[in-house]
């Protein structure tokens, strides 16, 4: 069982003193980068299907496991951000995972079908999840082609989002 500090209420990680600690010890002590992020991987927790890949600062890691809802990073806004909280599409956590450097964290979670009608979702670009192009392997030219793999988007992301701005930088 993993061992969390708290003080006053708020949950702090635990200093990472030995190789033996971080990698068999009970205790949460998570190695984020210079920028202060650990990579994270969502899964649906029922058909293991990965989701989506985020970043966590410190904050959001401590919001995902206090609330047990899904908090990440958000390297375009620059801000926290809740899964969902404008499109309904919130991350219910049934089961978090550290690998054994404690370096990235895995999520297991269940997903709120959105408000505008639709399937299950996570992906912003309306389809159920990030993932829905595979790149081709092999030899094949100087440039890679992306093949969809999902070809129906599972909710309309302009009934979902309105005129919110879109994250994807360029």
């Amino acid at each position: 069982m993993l061992q969390l500090n708290c003080n006053k209420g708020r949950m702090s990680f635990a200093k990472r003193e030995s190789v033996q600690q971080v990698e068999e010890g009970n205790d949460l002590s998570p190695k984020f980068d210079e920028n202060g992020l650990i990579p994270c991987v969502a899964q649906h927790a029922f058909t293991k299907e990965i989701l989506m890949f985020a970043y966590m600062n410190a904050e959001a890691l401590r919001a995902t496991l206090d609330t047990g809802l899904a908090h990440y990073w958000s390297r375009s806004r620059q801000k926290l951000w809740k899964k969902g909280e404008s499109s309904g599409m919130t991350q219910k956590v049934e089961r978090a995972l550290i690998d054994d450097d404690q370096d990235c964290v895995v999520l297991e979670v269940s997903l709120d079908v959105p408000s505008v009608g639709g399937e299950e979702a996570s992906c912003h670009v309306g389809y159920r999840n990030c993932f829905y192009r595979k790149i081709e392997l092999g030899n094949t030219s100087d440039t890679r082609s992306l093949v969809f793999i999902e070809n129906e988007k599972a909710f309309d992301p302009e009934a979902v989002y309105g005129d919110a701005p879109n994250p994807t930088q360029l």
